[in-house]
C-alpha cells in the first residue's frame, strides 16, 4: 500500500510582482507547509493555478519543491491535463524531478465518456513508474469519473489513490465501499475530511491547511485514534474557514489569507482576479474569529 499521508496541501503557486513563478517564495512556503503539519505536498494543481502554468515551470516547480522538502514529506507533482499526450509527456518529464507520485485530474472542457476517461488515466499510468492519484472533481471538469470507472482502473497496478472531490458523500461512501481495502481516497474538500474519513477515507487534500495545517492534522490524528468528540469539535470551529475559502473560485481568498498572515505568494494569474473588499472583509471576520490575525 503507497501511504502519502493523511494531510497533503495543494499548494498555491507564488508569483512575484512581475507575475513570474518566484521559486525561491515556492521553497519557502513548501517548507513551512511541512513544518506546520503537512505530510505531503501536491504541487501544480487546480489550487496551484495549472492552467497558466507553463509545462517548463511546472518542471522547474516541481524539481524545486523536491530539493526543498523531498525526504521530509512526500511531493506529489499535477501532471494532467485534458490532452493525454500532453499529460503522459508532462509525468516522464515529472518522474525525472524525482518527485513521490503524481496526481492527474479528470480531461476538463473535453467531457468524455466513461471508456475515454478509462483509457486516459490508464495510459498515463503506464508511461511512469510512479504511483498515480486520479483526482474528481466534476464541478471543474464536466465530468464525473463514476464508481464503476475507478473500480477499473484501479486494476491498473500503479493507480492507487483517489482524490474524490465531487461533493457527494453517497458516492464517496460507494468509492470506499467498492476499491480495494488498500485504495486509498483523499478528501478533496475541507469541509468534507471528517465526514469522508468517518466512511473509510485515508485523509485529506486540503487549501485550508495553507493556515491551520496544524489543527487540520490534529482533527485527523484525533479522528483515527479514536478521540472522535476532539475531532467534531475542531471540525465545527473550522467549518468558517473552509466555506470563506471557497467564497469565489480558489485559489483566490487562500493567497488573500496567506498575505493577510504576512506570507507573501503575489498576485494571481488571469483569468482569476484579487478578492473585492467585502470578500477581504468577510475572511478578516474569519481569521480574526479563529485568532490567526
Amino acid at each position: 500500500m503507497v501511504n502519502f499521508g493523511r494531510v497533503l496541501t495543494a499548494m498555491v503557486t507564488p508569483f512575484n510582482s512581475a507575475g513570474e513563478l518566484d521559486y525561491q517564495a515556492a521553497s519557502n512556503l513548501a517548507l513551512r507547509l511541512v513544518e506546520n503539519g503537512s505530510d505531503g505536498l501536491l504541487i501544480a494543481g487546480t489550487t496551484g493555478e495549472s492552467p497558466t502554468l507553463s509545462a517548463e515551470e511546472k518542471i522547474r516547480l516541481f524539481s524545486t519543491v523536491v530539493e526543498t522538502v523531498g525526504g521530509k514529506a512526500t511531493v506529489l507533482a499535477g501532471t494532467g491535463t485534458n490532452d493525454t499526450k500532453k499529460s503522459i509527456e508532462l509525468t516522464k518529464e515529472a518522474e525525472k524531478t524525482g518527485v513521490d507520485g503524481i496526481m492527474a485530474v479528470a480531461p476538463y472542457y473535453s467531457k468524455p465518456p466513461q471508456e475515454g476517461l478509462y483509457q486516459h488515466f490508464k495510459m498515463i499510468a503506464e508511461s511512469t513508474s510512479l504511483p498515480v492519484m486520479v483526482y474528481n472533481i466534476p464541478s471543474r471538469t464536466g465530468i464525473n469519473i463514476t464508481p464503476r470507472t475507478m473500480v477499473r482502473l484501479a486494476e491498473v497496478e500503479n493507480i492507487v489513490a483517489l482524490k474524490e472531490a465531487a461533493g457527494d458523500l453517497n458516492q464517496a461512501s460507494e468509492l470506499i465501499r467498492l476499491l480495494p481495502k488498500e485504495f486509498s481516497v483523499y478528501s478533496g474538500d475541507d469541509s468534507l475530511t471528517l465526514p469522508i474519513l468517518a466512511v473509510g477515507g485515508a485523509g485529506i487534500i486540503s487549501v485550508a491547511a495553507h493556515i491551520v495545517g496544524r489543527r487540520l492534522k490534529s482533527m485527523v490524528n484525533d479522528y483515527f485514534q479514536g478521540k472522535i468528540a476532539e475531532a467534531m469539535k475542531t471540525h465545527e470551529e473550522l467549518m468558517p474557514l473552509f466555506k470563506v475559502l471557497f467564497i469565489t473560485a480558489n485559489p483566490i481568498m487562500v493567497k488573500s489569507a496567506l498575505r493577510l498572515l504576512g506570507i507573501e505568494v503575489g498576485a494571481l494569474r488571469l483569468p482569476l482576479i484579487e478578492a473585492t473588499s467585502e470578500q477581504l472583509e468577510e475572511l478578516k471576520t474569519v481569521l480574526r474569529g479563529l485568532g490567526l490575525i
